[in-house]
């Protein structure tokens, strides 16, 4: 498909290129979104595998990390039509196991934890003002599932105008399918498609040039 000759024709696919001062975001990789017996499957915790890798890597050189977690209220009905959809949700209560971050990639002290209610990173949360604060020019995102969520922040971080850069192993989806079909659509309308591993060799050259 990526050789699609009428994407081709209409100039999709350009590359937005890496800035001068990248962060990390980690989408809901939450323990219920790992265990193929909650909302888990496919290729999930492959992903959180080669997500410790450029965790750490971003670590070591100082980069901004950032979390969400899908966490909402049964009492409130919060959840929207979000939740009118998948109603499970409602089971990612804020003290629940399920809706804690998956013990591979916990979170260390200074490091951002957003909890949210839509599928965006973005949606009602302080994110973009965060990253604000800390100069952030492109943002390497990961996270589950990359249908849902992943492609949700995905989009709108590409609407504020950040680099966005998407680690390709260090996302996944409880079915190949779409996990698939969203990464080339993404990489043709708004990100650029990197592993886990290019993505920290472009973030540590950036971080030596310009720090």
């Amino acid at each position: 498909m990526s050789g699609d000759p009428v994407y081709q024709r209409q100039n999709f696919g350009n590359s937005v290129g890496f800035g001068s001062r990248p962060a990390l975001l980690l989408v809901d990789f939450q323990v219920g979104f790992v265990d193929p017996g909650v909302f888990g499957g496919g290729n999930i915790k492959q992903a959180v595998s080669n997500t410790q890798s450029l965790l750490a890597g971003m670590r070591d050189i100082g980069a901004p990390i950032a979390y969400t977690r899908a966490v909402f209220d049964k009492s409130s009905a919060d959840g929207g039509t979000f939740a009118m959809k998948v109603p499970g949700l409602y089971e990612l209560e804020d003290t629940a196991s399920i809706s804690q971050i998956t013990p591979e990639l916990a979170p260390r002290r200074g490091e951002l934890v957003l909890k949210k209610i839509g599928p965006s990173a973005f949606f009602s949360t302080p994110l973009m003002s965060w990253l604000l604060k800390h100069s952030v020019d492109t943002l390497i995102i990961t996270g589950a599932t990359t249908s849902g969520c992943v492609r949700a922040s995905v989009v709108d971080s590409c609407s504020y105008a950040l680099r966005t850069i998407v680690a390709t192993d260090c996302c996944g989806d409880r079915a190949i399918e779409p996990h698939e079909a969203n990464l080339f659509d993404i990489g043709q309308k708004y990100a650029d498609l990197m592993t886990g591993d290019e993505a920290l060799s472009m973030a540590r050259a950036a971080f030596a040039t310009n720090h």
